[in-house]
């Protein structure tokens, strides 16, 4: 048993948590995570208008898992409509115990997701926006480095740096995210001053995530570098595979573009590597954790691997750092 200010609000036994992932963030892998002792979000943007599907999804991890169930609340603007006070409805109808948000201020929607019972982290980019969710609020924060798959935020600062800096400025609980994927990075994370760690890329990577054997596949051989940082020229960065198309968006980038322009270039093929193993002429997040991938284990087996790691990483600090003397 690990005991943070995360696993006791959020009722874990590891502090661990396994981000919201559209589209292959689904039942099996919400509630593989909860039974192996950390917490999982189901994406809500994953099934849009659908709040029957989306209801469903949640009852079926329900029947997988005696565990706690989280809700990704996605409040990044969106060609299409985002039900989010449907989603925030359901997320307390339902009893799911966190809700995590992203993208925009959360604060139409702090309010009643804490009368219905639900507790609200929140992802943020830098310890400014951290002040700003605590101040709304929000019960904890999740600190996301320029290393993390997805959204990161547009300075370019590392983890490395960005959690302590998040520590040091809030008094609620910190979740780090961006970098993560073994227990080493745990230890890592806790002596930083975080709660937990939240990862992504690492997840996409188990036998219970939804997506294509030959997505996993390129998981497991990928690189640190192989990634790309695109679209920062036009507020919305985002760390994908790199491919050709991320060059292409690279070039448009250089020589100047907008995010219409951008749309129509990107959006061609959205879900191809997930759902059919093509990596090409698509945007598929991915961070720079990747190069941490080396296999494609159940849930339990990755979590139980991250535990060891971490005790092991004490017991040679215990090693190193002498303790102070004592009488």
């Amino acid at each position: 048993m690990f005991q943070t200010r995360i696993t006791e609000m959020f009722g874990i036994r590891y502090p661990i948590i396994c981000g919201g992932m559209f589209w292959v963030g689904r039942a099996e892998l919400v509630a593989a995570v909860a039974n192996a002792g950390g917490l999982g979000f189901m994406v809500g943007s994953t099934f849009g208008e659908d709040l029957d599907a989306l209801r469903a999804e949640i009852r079926k991890a329900r029947d997988l898992t005696d565990g706690p169930i989280g809700l990704n609340i996605n409040l990044f603007p969106s060609a299409r409509r985002q039900p989010i006070e449907e989603w925030v409805q359901i997320a307390v109808e339902e009893k799911i115990p966190v809700v995590e948000t992203s993208g925009r201020s959360p604060e139409g929607i702090v309010q009643t997701l804490h009368e219905g019972g639900v507790k609200i982290m929140h992802k943020v980019a830098g310890p400014r926006y951290a002040r700003t969710a605590e101040r709304l609020g929000c019960d904890a924060v999740c600190i996301v480095g320029y290393e993390c798959g997805g959204h990161p935020g547009l300075d370019m600062v590392t983890s490395l740096i960005l959690v302590p800096l998040c520590a040091d400025a809030v008094n609620v609980p910190v979740v780090a995210g961006g970098g993560f994927a073994d227990g080493r990075g745990l230890a890592a994370a806790l002596a930083l001053g975080a709660d937990a760690v939240l990862m992504g890329t690492r997840f996409m990577a188990t036998q219970e995530c939804r997506g294509h054997p030959a997505w996993k596949e390129y998981l497991v051989k990928a690189t640190e570098s192989d990634t790309a940082y695109v679209m920062r020229s036009v507020g919305n960065a985002i760390r994908v595979a790199k491919n050709a198309l991320t060059d292409k968006v690279l070039e448009m980038e250089g020589r100047g573009t907008t995010i219409e322009e951008l749309i129509p270039v990107i959006s061609k093929r959205p879900n191809a590597a997930f759902e059919q193993g093509q990596m090409e002429d698509t945007l598929a997040s991915m961070g720079q954790a990747v190069g941490l991938v080396h296999d494609i284990p159940t849930v339990q087996e990755l979590v139980d691997r991250m535990v060891e790691q971490a005790l092991q990483v004490r017991e040679r600090l215990d090693r190193i750092i002498p303790r102070p003397a004592t009488g």
